[in-house]
């Protein structure tokens, strides 16, 4: 196993991290600044008022794209476990 092929693993699990944790955190990121901006329209001040809201646009997003998560993540895996002959000869 070079350093090469180590280097290549991290970047190919970073890149899947972004990949998958994405949809989530730009919902999270959408959802937070509707209602940042709502807030500074109305004038409240109530930092527990983001959460709910966050939560259950997460949630729907888990619901929505939660196969393919998971489908992804599994063929990632897959290749992974298949590659450990080659990384090992």
């Amino acid at each position: 196993m070079t350093p090469e092929y180590v280097i290549n693993l991290v970047q190919n699990a970073l890149f899947m991290l972004i990949v998958v944790s994405a949809p989530i955190m730009g919902v999270a990121l959408l959802v937070g600044l509707l209602v940042s901006v709502l807030q500074a329209a109305t004038q409240i001040n109530e930092m527990t008022l983001t959460f709910i809201p966050k939560l259950l646009a997460m949630f729907v997003v888990l619901v929505v794209a939660g196969p393919w998560m998971i489908n992804t993540l599994m063929d990632y895996t897959i290749r992974l476990f298949t590659s450990i002959p080659n990384a090992v000869g």
